[in-house]
């Protein structure tokens, strides 16, 4: 009789940690498919037919940079991701109250390549820009999950993407979505792995206040306030961290885009010197989700060649300076850095691949 009382608690708190478990499933689903599934089925279709997802977002720019172009590039950009960017905080929120911490230490937490493959596996039903991707890899290191398992599952929603690869295929071809694979595979899985030996220990900045992973949830870690109290409390801390940092520098890289990205002079570009500054121009750039594809579209529309092409195509969606500078205090300055370094390095490896095949 005496184990009964203390057995109906644990009972009761697997009880709720499984149903804020699905509920937490069920947000997540129908978020995406209103973001993300359903918009991009009918685009799907458009590519196939038209061989086109619109117009490239810098066919815009001015011929100069000035805060007018960095304006119009702010309210082009937003007006493409704000669905996507509330989504993300609502899910990076949502992970650190309602997902089990043992569950996701369990998973995510170890620095071996099985957390990094489920943080990468994990991120392909997503299909989020860098960007939008950063609040869930920012509550995803505060329940203590692994740098490589994180990284993987920021790096995996746009380099992977299956929808931008569909759509790559009928607008570029089906050249370019190899390219995208094999890298994007050495990126995601290759270089977030490496990416843990910068944390050897795994540990946390401690102004993050990692929770206890003894602890089912936030929730119960804190259990004498309300769920949506706690709830509020995380979205709003990560909106007010992350939200001026996204904001000025997307404005920052308006108003410097011609610089980044010349409207001409690509003839007889298909050698290193250009392969190299696009890598570099593409791993800093801010576009929204498969934005790459109208770009990189309409620049060999102007002469650019395969090689360059190749690396835009690759470097531009897998990070971003606003992203980096996003998830910033959650992961290790020097894994960041190798992480910046390894996507213009394996962006020239692309483009000088792309030299021979397309």
């Amino acid at each position: 009789m005496p184990a009964e009382p203390s057995a109906s608690p644990s009972r009761s708190t697997r009880q709720k940690t499984i149903l804020l478990a699905a509920l937490f499933v069920l947000i997540a689903a129908a978020g995406l498919f209103y973001v993300k599934w359903w918009p991009y089925y009918h685009k799907a279709f458009k590519a196939a037919a038209d061989h086109s997802i619109g117009a490239s977002i810098l066919a815009e720019h001015g011929s100069s940079a000035s805060w007018a172009a960095a304006w119009d590039y702010a309210v082009v950009y937003f007006k493409a991701v704000w669905k996507a960017a509330v989504f993300g905080i609502l899910i990076g929120s949502l992970v650190q109250v309602m997902l089990p911490a043992q569950w996701l230490l369990k998973v995510l937490g170890r620095t071996s390549f099985g957390s990094t493959l489920a943080g990468g596996a994990a991120s392909l039903p997503g299909m989020m820009c860098s960007c939008c991707a950063a609040p869930i890899a920012v509550g995803l290191r505060q329940k203590q999950a692994s740098v490589g398992a994180a990284l993987a599952f920021w790096l995996g929603n746009p380099t992977l993407n299956p929808a931008a690869l569909i759509f790559m295929g009928f607008v570029l071809s089906w050249k370019f979505v190899l390219l995208r694979i094999v890298f994007g595979l050495l990126l995601v899985f290759g270089v977030s792995y490496w990416a843990n030996r910068f944390a050897p220990e795994a540990e946390l900045p401690k102004e993050l206040r990692p929770q206890p992973a003894n602890e089912p949830s936030a929730a119960f870690a804190e259990s004498k306030q309300p769920l949506l109290l706690l709830w509020v409390k995380s979205a709003s801390k990560m909106a007010l961290t992350l939200v001026p940092t996204y904001f000025v520098f997307v404005l920052l890289l308006g108003a410097v885009q011609v610089w980044l990205f010349p409207a001409g002079g690509f003839e007889g570009g298909n050698q290193l010197l250009f392969i190299a500054g696009f890598a570099i121009a593409g791993m800093l750039f801010v576009i929204p989700t498969a934005a790459e594809i109208p770009i990189v579209q309409s620049f060999m529309a102007l002469g650019l060649g395969g090689g360059p092409a190749a690396a835009l195509m690759f470097t531009l969606p897998a990070v971003s300076l606003p992203s980096l500078l996003m998830v910033s205090r959650s992961f290790p300055k020097k894994a960041l850095l190798f992480v910046a370094g390894s996507v213009v390095g394996l962006g020239i490896l692309c483009g000088l691949t792309g030299l021979l095949i397309l």
